[in-house]
């Protein structure tokens, strides 16, 4: 989808507002060559999901935070960043938010409540684009199978659980606890690349018909 404004976009400096490679890996795979990692020091837990009306805006306000750190951080640079992409995401099950697990005990919980039953996985992206900011929010429904303490255990203790949002990444060994999903893979992984292609040629204003 990207492929003709390539030339232009990897005539800018493209900052991923992340510190995850895996991000980095599926930026690239759009054919963005240069985009540069940088992890955002911005203090998620000064958002509070209870002042949010939904949980779109709530994902989309972490992201922004996390947009606007880093912008901060390098806009006196010798060369200003052109976009900075940053995401989100949170996994949402019965009224509440499962984020990541800081141990082994709460990742078996988390698991133990998502077994057997379906869940919604929320990712808000941010595009800083010069003197534009573009906010959105894609929401994947994720279903588990049936399994056992056993089982949840054992992938508990493979570690994959506890760098993940909801205890899982279904990318990794954790693809084999779900059943099926009704929606965009790429949401759950953490970066919806369909509609972050589409804003995108959106802000360079790129005739899609």
């Amino acid at each position: 989808m990207l492929a003709p404004l390539r030339s232009q976009l990897n005539s800018m400096r493209i900052i991923l507002a992340s510190g995850s490679p895996r991000r980095q890996e599926y930026i690239h795979n759009l054919g963005l060559k240069n985009v540069e990692l940088c992890p955002s020091l911005f203090d998620e837990s000064t958002v509070d999901p209870k002042n949010y009306p939904n949980y779109e805006e709530f994902v989309e306000a972490v992201a922004y935070g996390k947009a606007e750190e880093v912008y901060e951080r390098l806009k006196n640079d010798e060369k200003k960043p052109d976009l900075i992409i940053s995401a989100d995401t949170i996994v949402t099950f019965d009224g509440k938010i499962f984020g990541k697990p800081k141990t082994h005990d709460v990742a078996f919980q988390m698991l133990n409540e998502l077994k057997g039953r379906g869940h919604v996985v929320y990712t808000g992206c941010v595009l800083k684009f010069h003197d534009k900011t573009v906010k959105f929010t894609e929401h994947t429904k994720v279903y588990f199978g049936k399994l056992t303490e056993a089982q949840i255990q054992a992938y508990v203790d493979t570690n994959e659980p506890l760098d993940k949002a909801g205890g899982y990444g279904i990318q990794g060994v954790g693809g084999c606890l779900i059943e099926r999903i009704e929606g965009d893979y790429f949401t759950v992984v953490g970066l919806p690349l369909y509609r972050l292609s589409s804003e995108i040629c959106k802000l360079l204003n790129y005739d899609m018909k």
